[in-house]
């Protein structure tokens, strides 16, 4: 007992004196120098090619009892001119029966079957359990083989596409890709081409079939199974059902040459209704997956605005608050230029202020090298979704068609992570000053040319003008001429007799109005109460007074604290029971135009201040105000509010925006009246 006693405290002695030479050893203060990247072995499908030049990949996975499968034609992108749409309407038409199946019947077996079978003008894939695969498949091939082409569905296809057209006419994300597109590249280019109601209506059915006798050929294109299946089953299915298909002589191309611009411009259009602005800056790049630059570039981007952890994110949605979320992205293709772009959408009144951090932006990028700290972490992100990538089993088949179509060394996945992490900081700021530029660009915006261009023109870049179909135009007229005999003075009694008289408003001798919202997961309530020469806006968060705001014609006071007496001055031009009382007396304020206000015309009353500027809207048919926009500008900073009062109800007589809505930083808020009183709730003692 003893002696095992002893062997014991022996080897505790032992581990212990060999814990201390470890130890000894180790510079704990420095981090530990990464090994050499692990080499990966992705595992390759299986391959076959039939006569007819289909190359056919099979990834074998038992796991569970399902098959996916796709089909990819290799053509590159295709150029539609007057006909733009046509390959649109092809894919719409494509799936529905073959001249075997009427389309009743194809689509029902489909259904049946449980399984999912989608065809495009230059694809097809399907999803099914692996009983039913041999099947699926044969549908698959009949459909791409002997497409039914009729009038009734062309008819309907090409209905659905202007119809889609129509709807996108008054959206600011839409006609900012198409537009934005159009201009990177040139309408004359596939990638700058976009349907119209005109083109779509040029398109015939023949025009179908010549599409589809065109470029639907197996010569140039690639068949992709993964899953529940048996290589020499496939191989002697694909044989059978598609062996047959012919191939073809595709149409010669060239692709147009894309240019950046000489020097850095504003692209704008203008958009009326547009609450918000589209931004993109964005230059062309040449950038292909077997280019060396190609892994320092993903990288780069990932670090400037790859996600939430990027510098535009943490710039213009953490730190200034102007969007939801401000994003970059560079791409890479084999047949023409691509882009590297950085966009976000953001609030009217900061559309400049975002144009000059995106620039910035870019600038110090290149100038500056980033942080090893940064570098590590964007390593790490895409290390860490490769790794993922490689649990899935269609991993190694697109990885195969990758290698492929774009070029790629036989090894390039193989030494993917190899590549990642000989990254270095230098190549970092060595790709950003080739490829990220802030000299060469199209700053694409899509917005309303009367709240956004006043400061637009004041940046040092060319405006260039154009319309929602990326032509050439010119600059937008800001305001409508006003009608004869009506005046500041007129549109305002008109105001006041629509929510109750204006003899009415104008005897008040108080008003008292209360807002709720709901934000940042808390209740935010407003109080405004009003006479003649006073005014008090307590708004509190979760019950905690935020900030009390008096005025009265001695000054202006936040939280007891008097503002300065430039702007105080100007603030209290707006004391009145209500706000447009002070307009009358104003001599400041004008009546200014007309302007649309989500696509009605309202009358704009502003003030220009030294401090505090105002612009009130007042819809013209029903006299109702509609908007509001306040801007300060103080210390060479510019801040503006705004807010759009809607759903007007009677309270005592008079009638109240019940809804009233407005941004706090990014988000938008929306307030809902929950109180209004007139000549009652309003004492001396709310002003001190």
């Amino acid at each position: 007992m003893r002696r095992q006693m002893k062997t014991k405290i022996t080897t505790l002695i032992a581990l212990f004196l060999i814990s201390l030479g470890i130890n000894a050893q180790i510079d704990r203060t420095k981090q530990p120098v990464a090994g050499p990247a692990p080499k990966i072995n992705l595992g390759k499908p299986q391959t076959f090619e039939l006569k007819n030049g289909l190359k056919v990949m099979v990834v074998e996975n038992h796991k569970l009892p399902k098959v996916t499968a796709s089909l990819i034609l290799d053509n590159g992108p295709i150029f539609e001119g007057n006909k733009a749409g046509l390959s649109s309407i092809a894919g719409g038409m494509m799936g529905n029966g073959t001249t075997n199946i009427p389309k009743d019947a194809f689509v029902e077996e489909i259904d049946f079957l449980g399984a999912s079978l989608n065809i495009g003008s230059q694809s097809a894939s399907f999803n099914t359990l692996s009983k039913y695969f041999p099947r699926i498949f044969e549908l698959m091939a009949d459909a791409v083989q002997n497409p039914l082409f009729t009038q009734e569905e062309f008819e309907k296809q090409q209905t659905q596409l202007i119809e889609g057209i129509k709807s996108g006419e008054n959206s600011v994300a839409e006609i900012a890709g198409k537009v934005e597109s159009a201009l990177v590249y040139g309408k004359k280019h596939p990638y700058g081409e976009f349907a119209t109601e005109q083109t779509a209506k040029n398109v015939t059915i023949d025009d179908v079939k010549n599409f589809y006798t065109t470029y639907f050929k197996p010569n140039n294109a690639y068949l992709v199974i993964i899953g529940d299946v048996n290589f020499k089953d496939v191989k002697k299915l694909v044989t059978s059902k598609l062996g047959k298909w012919n191939k073809g002589t595709l149409p010669a191309y060239t692709m147009p040459e894309v240019k950046n611009v000489p020097k850095t411009e504003i692209n704008f259009v203008n958009m009326p209704n547009a609450v918000q602005s589209n931004i993109a800056v964005v230059n062309t790049v040449d950038l292909k997956m077997s280019n060396p630059d190609y892994f320092p570039l993903l990288l780069a981007n990932k670090i400037f605005g790859g996600g939430g952890e990027g510098r535009l994110f943490l710039n213009l949605r953490e730190d200034k608050g102007y969007t939801y979320g401000a994003y970059s992205r560079i791409g890479n293709d084999e047949r023409t230029a691509a882009t590297f772009k950085s966009s976000a959408t953001v609030r009217n009144m900061v559309t400049d202020s975002s144009v000059v951090e995106f620039i910035k932006e870019i600038k110090t990028f290149r100038d500056t090298k980033v942080s090893d700290e940064e570098l590590k972490n964007a390593k790490a992100a895409y290390i860490g979704n490769f790794v993922m990538a490689l649990e899935r089993p269609s991993t190694a088949a697109s990885y195969a068609l990758n290698i492929a179509t774009k070029n790629l060394p036989a090894d390039f996945y193989e030494t993917y992570l190899e590549k990642i992490n000989a990254v270095t900081v230098d190549d970092i700021q060595r790709v950003a000053q080739k490829y990220f530029s802030a000299d060469n660009a199209r700053i694409v915006i899509v917005g309303k040319a009367l709240d956004v261009l006043p400061n637009l023109e004041k940046m040092p870049y060319k405006i260039n003008y154009f319309d929602k179909e990326a032509n050439a135009t010119s600059k937008p007229a800001m305001t409508k001429p006003i009608p004869a005999g009506v005046t500041k003075v007129s549109v305002i009694d008109n105001y006041f007799n629509a929510i109750g008289g204006a003899d009415k408003i104008k005897a008040l001798k108080s008003t008292l109005v209360t807002y709720e919202a709901s934000a940042m997961g808390s209740t935010i309530q407003s109080t405004e109460k009003r006479t003649a020469t006073h005014y008090a806006n307590e708004t509190s968060m979760g019950g905690n007074v935020l900030a009390k705001v008096i005025m009265t014609a001695d000054g202006v006071f936040m939280n007891k604290q008097p503002l300065p007496p430039a702007m105080a001055s100007e603030m209290t031009n707006t004391l009145g029971t209500f706000l447009e009382m002070g307009l009358l007396n104003n001599e400041n304020s004008i009546l200014s135009g007309i302007e649309p206000i989500d696509g009605k015309d309202a009358y704009v009353i502003s003030t220009k201040g030294e401090v505090v500027s105002t612009a009130i809207y007042f819809d013209v048919a029903t006299g109702l105000k509609v908007k509001e926009v306040q801007t300060v500008s103080m210390g060479g900073q510019t801040q503006s509010q705004e807010a759009t009062f809607s759903d007007y109800k009677e309270f005592d007589g008079v009638k109240f925006p019940t809804i009233k809505s407005g941004s706090l930083g990014p988000q938008k808020v929306e307030f809902k009246l929950i109180d209004a009183k007139v000549n009652k709730g309003v004492t001396d003692a709310d002003f001190q």
